[in-house]
């Protein structure tokens, strides 16, 4: 009989603690959580990841949500548009569909199938480091939507990453990572802005595995 179930195409896991006041909104009749999780790195180093969450699972799993309450989740790291001062920009945030037990581990991974739908752009560090950033497409077998993932690449496989044309397909394990950065306007203005993004540990192009040895963290 021919295997009917979905491809996984996106797949995570996140552990931390709560960093702000939950909010809540409603999409279709259903309530869900919004709130951000502090998600520490091995170098002291803290990621802080925008989540969404339904009320429905948390009163599930009797959880009183608080600022500083430890979750460990299981999800998916989604993408949708937003609207801001009038502008459309990608909103990335991760979206829970379990609840397990918290662990010491605080765990911060993620699994992504999907294929490049923009040209790869090459740059390099004030240090000299070599970085390529790629906006993968996932699509969601379930609903027939895409989510459109950032990701980075770094050292020597940056640079095979950035010859890869568009619809390349390629499965990448790594981290979820906040990263702060100023945006400077024409009149002068600064901003200080937050990007999401995935950082990439390991990388399958078309067939051709490889280590992307970014165990160097930004």
């Amino acid at each position: 009989m021919e295997n009917t179930m979905p491809k996984i195409t996106n797949s995570a896991c996140l552990e931390g603690e709560i960093a702000n006041e939950i909010t809540q909104f409603e999409n279709k009749g259903e309530v869900f959580y919004e709130f951000k999780l502090d998600v520490p790195r091995l170098s002291g180093t803290v990621d802080t990841i925008p989540v969404t969450i339904s009320k429905n699972l948390v009163n599930s799993r009797s959880i009183a949500l608080k600022e500083g309450t430890t979750l460990n989740l299981r999800g998916e790291f989604r993408s949708r548009n937003a609207q801001e001062n009038g502008a459309s920009h990608l909103h990335l945030f991760f979206f829970a569909k379990d609840i397990l037990p918290p662990t010491k581990e605080k765990c911060n991974n993620v699994y992504l199938h999907g294929f490049l739908c923009k040209p790869p752009v090459f740059r390099e560090t004030p240090f000299k480091r070599q970085i390529c950033d790629i906006l993968l497409a996932v699509n969601r077998p379930a609903n027939h939507k895409s989510d459109y993932i950032p990701c980075i690449v770094w050292g020597r496989h940056a640079n095979l990453a950035k010859s890869l044309p568009i619809g390349t397909r390629i499965s990448v394990t790594g981290r979820m990572q906040s990263r702060k950065y100023t945006k400077q306007f024409e009149n002068g203005e600064i901003e200080n802005k937050v990007a999401y993004e995935v950082s990439i540990n390991n990388m399958e192009i078309e067939n051709m595995p490889y280590s992307a040895d970014n165990q160097e963290e930004a």
